[in-house]
């Protein structure tokens, strides 16, 4: 690993933004990356005040994020996209045209087409670009990878997973209603309940399983106190390899913070994990024998890496030391790719994944439309 920091300047996420503050916190945590410059908002003020409290020089700040592009270049590695989705599309483009390398906050864009368009300049300029999905950060979604892959539970059969949300029900202490940033009520193609939570669902399956979708039946509703929306989606798919996967996220189901829980089985045993005790796998095995798997476990194999432990276990690591793991990854990856041109972490997730993860949403929007199980594109 070498100790030199790469050099990264943010489009969007200032502090007032939903995911700014916890993309600047994880970049700088482990010292791979120096934030340098930024257009991180539409709004003057704010701008400033993010690239004051950041420490980021003024010179280096901008109102327009094409001026930005133009007098960055040759002055960083890499470019972190942080707007509104709807607004991924042409930003990523154009970074990527100007030679930057572009690490973007999911979803890369709104629909597989663009995400193909994407691709297309990636591979026509040899870029790079990344997409941050942030919860395969957490250690013990990478330890029951590791079970998984080495067959502990035997050959999968099915998943379940969620990320139940209550944004859209949950009324402030004076009884207002919610009022979500405006960009999370207009539902695109892809409804913005399927950009925000649906991306991170399909991923975790992927990456947990490496099976592809092949077919899906869903149903989508609007619970919540935001009008004209489609707030609520659950969903069976079949994958390759014989695996059932069932699927709800929701942003109106009451008691639930980020309810974020997977769970897997197979033929030879099941595992568990859930966000809100991130430290810990429930394994159970198929004599009914059930074990707590924890940081602390000595039969651990990817967990008790000394990188994940910033802290001796005991100590609760979470949401943003997850995405701090996600960064370290880029890092390496993107100091592998310009000596190499290529990546091959594990860890880090391109347009390919975006693209999958796009046509199996569009595909239960589709099934939610017509009432009918639909085939999810290749």
């Amino acid at each position: 690993m070498s100790l030199e920091k790469l050099r990264i300047g943010f489009i969007g996420g200032g502090e007032n933004s939903a995911v700014g503050t916890t993309h600047q916190i994880a970049s700088q945590m482990d010292g791979m990356w120096k934030l340098q410059a930024g257009c991180f908002s539409t709004h003057p003020e704010v701008n400033l005040s993010t690239a004051d409290s950041w420490g980021v020089p003024l010179d280096r700040v901008y109102n327009d994020w094409q001026q930005m592009l133009l007098s960055e270049k040759g002055k960083l590695d890499a470019i972190v996209v942080l707007t509104p989705t709807p607004l991924h599309a042409d930003i990523v483009e154009k970074a990527i045209l100007s030679g930057y390398a572009v690490i973007c906050e999911k979803a890369l864009v709104t629909s597989s087409q663009e995400a193909k368009r994407l691709r297309s300049v990636v591979e026509d300029s040899e870029g790079f670009l990344a997409i941050t999905y942030n919860y395969t950060g957490y250690p013990m979604v990478r330890e029951l990878r590791n079970l998984i892959s080495t067959g502990k539970l035997g050959t999968l059969n099915q998943i379940q997973i969620e990320m139940p949300q209550e944004g859209f029900m949950r009324l402030d202490k004076d009884g207002n209603k919610p009022r979500p940033q405006k960009w999370r009520t207009i539902d695109q193609k892809i409804p913005t309940a399927y950009l925000d939570l649906g991306v991170h669902l399909h991923q975790m399956v992927s990456f947990l399983s490496a099976q592809k979708p092949v077919e899906l039946v869903a149903m989508n509703n609007s619970y919540g106190l935001v009008p004209d929306i489609i707030d609520n989606t659950m969903c069976l798919a079949k994958y390759t390899n014989n695996l059932d996967v069932q699927v709800w996220f929701s942003k109106c189901a009451i008691g639930h913070s980020n309810g974020l829980r997977v769970r897997v089985y197979g033929t030879l045993g099941a595992a568990e994990w859930f966000q809100l005790q991130p430290e810990s796998i429930t394994f159970t095995d198929n004599y009914s024998h059930k074990q707590i798997i924890e940081r602390t476990s000595v039969e651990l194999n990817v967990a008790s890496e000394l990188r994940y432990n910033r802290f001796k276990a005991g100590h609760p690591a979470g949401f943003i030391e997850a995405f701090a793991n996600h960064y370290f990854d880029l890092a390496e990856s993107l100091k592998e790719f310009k000596q190499t041109a290529k990546s091959t972490s594990p860890w880090v997730f391109g347009v390919d994944t975006a693209i999958e993860g796009l046509t199996f949403l569009e595909a239960m929007v589709r099934s939610a439309k017509n009432k009918t199980w639909e085939r999810v594109e290749s």
